[in-house]
């Protein structure tokens, strides 16, 4: 079985084939970056009009990268929530004309849940039930999925994603779009225990996250130290604020998987490419015994092989999606 993937939720045209819901056969990724760049951040008529540009061509990219001809696939999957409402009108708008044309079901693709079950790409079937941290520009959450592979939100961001706290602070000391990747490489020159940067919510009892308390003491410490003639280190300065980020996420997503009383643990999302957060996890996770699921960095960013993975988890399950399908950009990770 054949599954395409079709993935435009932001500012990544993506496609992906998957056999058999484990085999990767293509993974295409279209990417926008130097259109949004100039923006420091994603303009979403920018964006959209992108994916319509560059969304057929990506899809003969994959078709020729995985070996098929659209006639040899056996359903189209596609993000239709959550993300940016034009561009994710582009990718369901292509994959009903694509499904009519061929007369193959249409699957309709939660995001959040796509960027799980992506890794089973690469580790087989996920065996759940299991702690996952879903952590991109967009969406910071910590979630359980359970035997059944339903998923139940324990807690999330009450203000700024991490990509997004990246992206903001990136850009405040002069670092290009997108910021999460040059924060990290900056980091690495850096003390991470230079600044004493506020871990928000840390012991609050509850699983959620605030980024926007940290990312004001960053901008704050900045501009006092610009009025007091102080040259600040800017690689103190990002290994500091990315530690305050990780330390954060790594202990609240490490409690909840002891009190739900699970050893495996997903590390998914575009931040999931984190050098440092993927260093800390997987310490942490060794030191107690706990099994780490980390997708590689071409699968933690938005792609289509994880669209067309999850989509291939619906088609095996019967799960198909009428032809009126419509976008959600709120759609939520549970049920």
């Amino acid at each position: 079985m054949l599954v395409l993937g079709i993935e435009t939720s932001c500012d990544e045209t993506a496609v992906g084939v998957v056999e058999d819901r484990l085999t990767l056969r293509a993974n295409v990724i279209a990417s926008q970056t130097e259109l949004h760049a100039p923006f420091g951040g994603v303009v979403p008529e920018v964006a959209a009009r992108a994916h319509l540009d560059q969304l057929l061509p990506t899809i003969d990219t994959a078709l020729v990268q995985g070996g098929v001809h659209l006639s040899d696939i056996d359903a189209i999957a596609v993000t239709h929530g959550p993300g940016l409402v034009g561009a994710l009108l582009v990718g369901v708008s292509a994959a009903k004309g694509l499904a009519l044309a061929h007369d193959v079901p249409l699957l309709g693709v939660n995001h959040l849940r796509a960027h799980v079950e992506v890794a089973q790409l690469e580790f087989g079937d996920l065996d759940p039930p299991l702690v996952a941290l879903v952590v991109s520009g967009g969406h910071t959450s910590i979630v359980v999925m359970d035997a059944d592979g339903t998923f139940r939100q324990l807690g999330s961001t009450i203000d700024d994603a991490a990509g997004e706290a990246f992206d903001k602070i990136a850009r405040f000391i002069g670092l290009p779009f997108p910021g999460g990747p040059e924060i990290d490489k900056l980091a690495r020159d850096g003390d991470p225990t230079a600044f004493d940067f506020p871990r928000a919510m840390l012991h609050d009892g509850t699983y959620d996250l605030s980024l926007s308390g940290l990312k004001t003491a960053v901008i704050r410490d900045l501009r006092r130290m610009e009025a007091e003639g102080v040259e600040p280190d800017l690689a103190d300065v990002a290994a500091s604020f990315q530690e305050a980020i990780v330390d954060v996420q790594l202990i609240k997503t490490l409690r909840a998987a002891a009190d739900e009383g699970l050893d495996q643990v997903v590390l998914a999302g575009g931040v999931a490419a984190n050098s440092r957060l993927r260093a800390r996890f997987t310490a942490e996770c060794e030191s107690n015994g706990q099994r780490l699921i980390v997708p590689s960095i071409p699968l933690c960013t938005d792609n289509g092989a994880m669209v067309a993975a999850s989509g291939a988890n619906l088609l095996a399950a019967g799960v198909t999606a009428d032809v009126d399908l419509d976008v959600d950009p709120s759609l939520a990770l549970t049920g």
